[in-house]
């Protein structure tokens, strides 16, 4: 069985703070105040838009008798989700020169929403069975020849 950190790996620490802050019928902003802190900031995270930071983590996690270090850990994860979100974004930016491509290989679906890291696979397959020695140079180009032959010596 999952323990509950492993089913709430990436969710940014605000909304657990907000859920624990819910279940116990304590308000933001009284909380915020009785920790030190500024509403505005306690807001901010439980909305997801800004950090949680250590010292702050440490007060929250004190005063609700939470275990130390709980909020940081999720911020960890949560920063480590973002990360691979934006590494994903960056890939799928990627994409061979279209231009050099016929949109008749690619029939039955729109040649611009492909995702071309995520479907090699299937574009280098269909490039070699059905395309001409200039559209599989582009592929070559685009995926490395090391990828397109492993891909196709399956």
């Amino acid at each position: 069985m999952k323990n509950i950190l492993d089913i709430i790996k990436g969710i940014h620490p605000g909304y657990v703070l907000e859920r624990e802050l819910e279940k116990r019928h304590l308000r933001k902003g009284q909380f915020a105040l009785s920790i030190g802190e500024f509403p505005q900031t306690l807001t901010a995270i439980t909305k997801g838009k800004r950090r949680m930071n250590t010292p702050l983590a440490l007060k929250i996690e004190k005063l609700l008798a939470i275990e130390e270090g709980y909020l940081m850990v999720l911020q960890v994860y949560y920063d480590i989700e973002q990360e691979k979100k934006k590494e994903n974004k960056q890939l799928n930016a990627q994409k061979p020169n279209l231009s050099q491509l016929r949109k008749v290989l690619f029939w039955d679906t729109d040649i611009k929403k492909i995702d071309w890291q995520r479907q090699k696979k299937a574009v280098i397959k269909r490039i070699f069975e059905r395309g001409n020695e200039e559209e599989k140079k582009e592929i070559s180009r685009f995926y490395g020849f090391d990828t397109v032959n492993s891909i196709l010596n399956l």
